[in-house]
């Protein structure tokens, strides 16, 4: 009979293949055997009516929807975090069965076996180094570029982890993302007119940032001096003398998910508290700070609960983390201020300057994106009574504003929108997601309002 120790050993991975040339075989298998998946169900559909046809490529799809995101996971690196990336950004122009197929890569992601990890800490850190810690060598999490393993400082019994790199991801993300278009490509998931060189150049650049566990240890840093006298937040600190391009050492800070029945148990009131507070601080890193951890992956965000109802928001990896120019926020600012008070001029007015709509766009087109701004401001709207407030869980505001913005794009050509936007959706969306999963119920309006007023 196996243990959970031996099934957990079972599916984790004995290596990643870090090639470029083993990758590409990998992927090249993948494409053929979809590709033959594909003539085959083209075969059989050939003589079916155009209604049996969209229910066969559907069927089609879920099909191979496990195989590819099992592949997928078991390569892991850029090309597994590029359709995660993608997934966020595509609700907007991709079909649900492609976002459905880019979205399973978020939870198929087995770890690396410690005998693979292990090659990449002794690469990484001195014998010396080495010997000062106590290794956990059953992983915390397994990502998509990396894992967490726990660790003790020997000298001081301080609790650490220690996020390493799988090898050599870093050495096919242009091979990867290549790889990846041609396999949407190839399942006609990439609508044939739509120019997506910006939204993968804008990728590609994330994700090279986000292979140095350097300038991750910076940004963590640099929140933690941010937060560090606000006790609502807690910021892992950063052990410089265990960290390198490859690791990163921070504190272990303690926390639950925020989806854990104990958190769940919290009252409204508790829980209300700690959806302001995550409210709060995207605002922060959207209106001062110009700089915003954009991945707001459900195990990046952890609650800390106090006996007192102190409750605290843990915040871990900064690997996302982008910087904004004052320039464009300033514009995004304004169109996010106009769409508060319902000023059609000057929402009309940013967008054009972000290239969302242009002042030749037919009426019904202009009018079609007003709505929708002026709905995406629902959750701020008609809360002068304090008792007024809004159910962030029984809303089926996503809903709406997804087939409003398919009902723009059918209905106007594509304009690539600036790509700061991939990642301000990607991080937006997973804030809606958060207060969702707490079942918020509050009044927010005076506390968006303390930022526009900033606004000129």
């Amino acid at each position: 009979m196996s243990t959970p120790k031996d099934e957990k050993k079972k599916n984790s991975l004995d290596r990643v293949k870090s090639s470029v040339f083993s990758r590409g075989l990998t992927i090249a298998k993948m494409t053929l055997q979809t590709g033959a998946s594909l003539a085959g169900q083209g075969i059989a559909t050939a003589l079916s009516s155009q209604e049996n046809k969209e229910e066969g490529w559907k069927t089609f799809l879920k099909k191979n929807a496990h195989y590819l995101t099992k592949e997928l996971g078991e390569l892991k690196g850029s090309l597994m975090k590029a359709g995660q990336m993608l997934s966020m950004y595509g609700e907007h122009f991709l079909p649900p069965e492609a976002t459905e197929v880019l979205k399973a890569l978020q939870s198929n992601s087995p770890p690396l076996r410690w005998e693979a990890i292990e090659k990449v800490l002794n690469t990484y850190l001195t014998p010396k180094q080495l010997a000062q810690l106590e290794v956990d060598h059953n992983p915390l999490a397994s990502a998509s570029m990396g894992q967490v393993h726990r660790a003790v400082i020997k000298a001081t019994g301080e609790s650490i982890v220690l996020k390493i790199q799988y090898p050599d991801v870093d050495k096919a993300i242009d091979s990867d993302l290549r790889a990846l278009r041609t396999l949407l490509g190839l399942m006609k998931l990439l609508p044939k007119d739509l120019n997506l060189d910006p939204v993968f150049a804008e990728i590609r650049d994330m994700l090279a940032q986000e292979t140095r566990y350097d300038l991750e240890a910076e940004t963590t840093q640099k929140f933690y001096l941010l937060l560090k006298d606000d006790i609502r937040y807690v910021v892992p600190k950063v052990y410089t003398e265990f960290s390198n391009k490859k690791i990163l050492a921070t504190s272990f800070e303690y926390g639950l998910r925020v989806d854990d029945e104990l958190v769940q148990g919290l009252s409204q009131n508790r829980r209300n508290a700690l959806a302001t507070n995550f409210l709060d601080l995207y605002y922060k890193e959207l209106f001062e700070w110009r700089l915003m951890q954009t991945d707001p992956h459900s195990g990046n965000y952890m609650v800390r609960i106090h006996p007192e109802g102190q409750d605290q928001l843990v915040l871990l990896d900064f690997g996302a983390t982008r910087e904004f120019s004052p320039e464009f926020l300033a514009t995004y600012h304004r169109m996010i201020k106009a769409a508060f008070f319902n000023d059609t001029a000057k929402l009309s007015l940013a967008a054009s300057e972000l290239n969302l709509v242009h002042t030749d766009d037919t009426i019904e087109v202009q009018k079609l994106f007003a709505d929708f701004c002026f709905e995406t401001m629902e959750p701020f709207h008609d809360q002068d009574n304090p008792e007024n407030t809004y159910d962030w869980k029984n809303t089926d505001l996503p809903q709406r504003l997804s087939k409003k913005i398919f009902k723009v794009l059918r209905e106007h050509p594509w304009r690539t929108p600036p790509s700061e936007f991939i990642f301000l959706d990607r991080k937006t969306g997973g804030v809606f997601i958060f207060l969702s999963v707490l079942r918020a119920k509050m009044n927010v309006r005076e506390l968006l309002m303390k930022y526009l007023e900033k606004i000129p």
